[in-house]
C-alpha cells in the first residue's frame, strides 16, 4: 500500500513537471525554498502563540474540545473493549494502511513529495500546500510528543485502567497514550488537503482516508477514544491557525468563497461521533 501510494505521487509530480517545463535558475528556486522553509518555522511559532490571542469564539472552541474529550473519557472502557474485539475482522490491508499512514517517516515522505512538486514546477498552490502540510505536522507532532510524555497515560493494551497515569514519562511506551500521534499526523494531512477542494464528496473521501488511522488506534489497543478525540481537535486547530497565517504570505488561498469548516461532537443513547460540516 505504501509503495503504491508513493508511486502514484511520483507519477503525479512528473506530470506536473512536464506541464510546466519553463527553464528557471537554481537561484530562483533556492530563494523560493528558503522563503518557504522560513514560513514553515514562522507558521509553527504562530500556531504555538495563538492561545495568547484567543477571544470569545476561540475560547468557545476550546471549551467544546474539553467537554468533548471529557465526555469521550467516560466511554473509554466500553469503546476500547468493543473496538479491540473487531480487530481480527478488519481486513489486513486496512490495518496496515492505518498503521503505515500515521507514521512520521511516511507522513514527511508524502508532504515532502507535495512540496517538492510545487518547488520544481513553481506551482504556488502546491508550494503553499507543502508548507502547510509540513508546518502543521511539525507543530502538532511536537506538541503531542511533549503532552503524551508529560501526561504518561497508560495504553489500553497495557491492560491497565484508563485512569492510570505515570506523569513525566520515563521511557515506558505503555504510558504514551494521550494524545495519539498517528491520529494527529493522518488528520492533519487530511484537513490540509481537503481544504483545497469544494466538492463535498471529494472532501468526504479525503477525511475518510484520514480517519482510518485514527480509528485503527482503537482496535489496535494503542489509544483510548478520548486520546483520538483530542488528536482530531489538535489537528484541525493547528491547520486552521497556520493556514490563516499563510494567507499573509502567499497569494494563493484555499477556496476563499467556500464555507468555513466546523465540527462538533454528537452524543445520544448508545452513540457518539464527530460531525464535520463543510
Amino acid at each position: 500500500m505504501k509503495q503504491l501510494f508513493t508511486i502514484i505521487l511520483f507519477v503525479y509530480c512528473v506530470q506536473l513537471c512536464a506541464q510546466n517545463a519553463a527553464v528557471d535558475t537554481l537561484e530562483t528556486r533556492w530563494n523560493m525554498f528558503t522563503y518557504d522553509m522560513g514560513n514553515v518555522f514562522l507558521g509553527m511559532g504562530h500556531a504555538y502563540s495563538r492561545p495568547l490571542h484567543w477571544k470569545g469564539d476561540q475560547w468557545g472552541d476550546f471549551g467544546i474540545t474539553v467537554i468533548g474529550t471529557g465526555t469521550a473519557y467516560l466511554f473509554d472502557d466500553s469503546t476500547s473493549k468493543s473496538a479491540r474485539k473487531i480487530r481480527e475482522d478488519v481486513p489486513k490491508i486496512i490495518r496496515d494502511y492505518g498503521f503505515e499512514y500515521g507514521k512520521p517517516s511516511n507522513n514527511y515522505m508524502i508532504t515532502g513529495l507535495v512540496y517538492t512538486a510545487g518547488l520544481i514546477t513553481k506551482n504556488k498552490k502546491l508550494r503553499r500546500t507543502g508548507v502547510l502540510l509540513i508546518s502543521s505536522a511539525s507543530t502538532a507532532g511536537l506538541l503531542q510528543q511533549i503532552v503524551k510524555s508529560a501526561v504518561g497515560r497508560a495504553r489500553p493494551l497495557s491492560e491497565l485502567s484508563k485512569d492510570t497515569f505515570n506523569p513525566l514519562w520515563a521511557g515506558d511506551k505503555n504510558f504514551h497514550s494521550f494524545p495519539s500521534g498517528h491520529a494527529i499526523m493522518a488528520m492533519t494531512n487530511a484537513h490540509a488537503i481537503a481544504k483545497q477542494f469544494k466538492n463535498a464528496w471529494v472532501k468526504t473521501g479525503i477525511y475518510t482516508l484520514g480517519a482510518i488511522p485514527a480509528i485503527s488506534r482503537l482496535w489496535e489497543g494503542k489509544h483510548w477514544l478520548s486520546d483520538v478525540v483530542l488528536s482530531v481537535a489538535i489537528s484541525i486547530f493547528t491547520v486552521e491557525s497556520i493556514d490563516r497565517y499563510l494567507d499573509k504570505k502567499y497569494d494563493e488561498k484555499y477556496n476563499s468563497d467556500s464555507k468555513q469548516l466546523s465540527w462538533n461532537l454528537n452524543f445520544g443513547p448508545g452513540r457518539m461521533g464527530l460531525v464535520l460540516r463543510f
